[in-house]
């Protein structure tokens, strides 16, 4: 509905001052609105009343907050497949063009806050699964700028990441445990398979290491993006990059190749290659090949590869084919 009683509008005049604490129930029965969900647009008055609850959606990957640009990020409502701009999303987008009052409470169920109001300032995709630990789907987040309030420091995770972050590529620990989906589904346990990953990372980056090379990992901030990238090992003193795979399928190395593209748009590495727990068959030696991309693998107590001119020669000469 785009229409708003102007003469219902005329007598229920809001006030609430940022910082008031309203019973939901209450704050409905005056200024209407839906009783559940995130977003309640009114068709008693003209406001859209937003509900966030930042702890626990962040679980779900879901960063409601103040960012570093000094906007409140909000996510949009829809729990399976991928969010559009219908409903509630739409009635924030175009609050302003229907002449109502966007409204903010923090909270969601009993007592919640109210935070001001506010004014839609752009929105742009993200990744976050679906409800109940479901499939990765686009999510649409909504920038809003504050007009009577003031701008907070960044809260959530990925806030606290973007207002440190200065350049696109960073350098971090080869130990630091986060990945991608730390930053889209954090509340999803890693598979066997990731394990396996981590593991491999581990044991060659120490084999690097007792070589007398430099290791570490790179996280990535794409313009407009707000997730970071994660490779799994660079090789600075070879220009190195390094994917892992816990399991040697032709989907993990179609994944794999991928992703090093994906990041070499980034980091500019003149060598990539993949990290598998064993030799692959050759018909996926073929198909990292055709990528310009090598293999590596354990094997004894050291490692092999498929393509050593595929590989900077320091490290083909610590190898074998």
């Amino acid at each position: 509905m785009t229409e708003v009683d102007s003469a219902a509008a005329q007598v229920i005049e809001w006030d609430l001052e940022p910082g008031d604490v309203i019973e939901r129930k209450q704050l409905h029965a005056k200024y209407g609105g839906r009783t559940q969900g995130g977003i309640g647009p009114s068709a008693k008055t003209p406001n859209v009343m937003i509900f966030t609850d930042p702890i626990a959606g962040e679980k779900h990957g879901y960063y409601d907050g103040w960012m570093p640009d000094g906007r409140f990020h909000y996510s949009g409502e829809g729990q399976y497949g991928d969010q559009r701009m219908l409903s509630g999303n739409a009635s924030i987008l175009n609050h302003e063009v229907e002449r109502r009052a966007l409204r903010v409470f923090q909270g969601a169920r009993g007592n919640v806050t109210y935070l001001g109001r506010f004014a839609t300032d752009g929105w742009y995709e993200a990744d976050a699964p679906e409800t109940g630990d479901g499939p990765l789907r686009k999510v649409i987040v909504f920038r809003l700028r504050p007009l009577d309030t003031s701008a907070r420091h960044p809260g959530t995770k990925v806030g606290r990441l973007l207002g440190e972050q200065l350049e696109t590529v960073a350098e971090i620990d080869i130990e630091r445990t986060e990945t991608e989906k730390t930053f889209v589904d954090p509340n999803r346990e890693p598979y066997e398979a990731e394990r396996r990953e981590g593991k491999l990372v581990l044991g060659f980056s120490s084999y690097l290491r007792t070589k007398g090379y430099r290791v570490h990992r790179q996280r990535i901030l794409p313009d407009e993006e707000t997730r970071p990238l994660l490779t799994d090992l660079y090789v600075p003193d070879l220009d190195l990059l390094i994917e892992a795979k816990g399991s040697v399928t032709r989907e993990n190395l179609r994944m794999a190749l991928g992703q090093l593209i994906d990041y070499n748009r980034f980091v500019r590495a003149e060598y990539q290659a993949v990290l598998l727990p064993s030799k692959p068959r050759e018909d996926l030696v073929e198909l990292a090949k055709t990528a310009g991309q090598a293999i590596i693998w354990p094997e004894g107590n050291g490692y092999r590869c498929s393509k050593a001119d595929l590989l900077p020669s320091g490290l083909s000469l610590l190898i074998g084919t």
